[in-house]
């Protein structure tokens, strides 16, 4: 980048993508998708197509391009999600995804649900403390979960200038207002357990495992920031 280009485009999943966006930020260049992974929950996101040719056409083509906000938690930037509370063991593994495509992650989901249980969380959001049982903790910066497993999420934008933040327990309550979240209905049903900030510190007792992007990233406590409109990736 520092001889100069147009543009720089990356193949395959979420995990590359969340890469390449870590080392354009702060460039002013902009990064395209190439989408090559099991979800690729940020082209579906964009509505950049998930055939190769019809990504690549659209590079050459496209004059539009969005401006995407991160998250970023100590020198470690997001795209997607932060998560809390499974276990490394607990994840879809590279070799679930291959076997099972994007049937894995619920599978990994079932049986993570089985082992969990509520604790204690405390969220400080843009200085509100809120306190809340719960077994995961999840903060949104994007609506796609990707794959076709389930739709977009409306109420997620990913160049607001916010992070969307869950609390998720196992109680009915809890979990058919998440199931409204995800699936952008009756929406007001969920906002006793959704939030959003620029700023969120996470505390949990006890300390729980901590998940960026699908990679493991310390325990609890933590804070994450939004960097609004950090990079622009060309889109439809």
């Amino acid at each position: 980048m520092a001889a100069g280009v147009d543009l720089v485009a990356g193949y395959g999943g979420d995990g590359t993508q969340m890469e390449l966006a870590n080392g354009m930020l702060g460039s002013n260049i902009p990064m395209a998708i190439l989408p090559g992974g099991t979800g690729n929950a940020l082209a579906f996101d964009l509505h950049v197509p998930r055939d190769l040719r019809q990504a690549a056409e659209l590079i050459c083509q496209s004059h539009n391009q969005r401006k995407v906000d991160l998250g970023q938690i100590d020198e470690r930037y997001f795209m997607l999600r932060v998560y809390t509370g499974p276990e490394e063991e607990q994840i879809a593994s590279r070799e679930m995804k291959n076997k099972y495509g994007l049937m894995a992650y619920p599978m990994a989901t079932i049986r993570v649900m089985r082992r969990l249980v509520d604790i204690p969380y405390k969220l400080t959001i843009d200085g509100t403390e809120i306190e809340g049982d719960g077994f995961i903790c999840l903060i949104f910066n994007t609506g796609s979960p990707g794959g076709v497993a389930l739709p977009e999420n409306p109420h997620v934008d990913s160049s607001d200038g916010l992070l969307d933040v869950f609390i998720l327990s196992k109680s009915i309550r809890s979990l058919g207002a998440f199931a409204s979240y995800r699936l952008g209905r009756n929406f007001g049903n969920a906002s006793v357990h959704h939030w959003r900030g620029q700023e969120i510190t996470i505390e949990a007792d006890p300390a729980q495992p901590v998940w960026i992007d699908g990679e493991p990233h310390g325990y609890t406590p933590f804070t994450a920031t939004v960097i609004p409109a950090a990079i622009r990736v060309v889109v439809p």
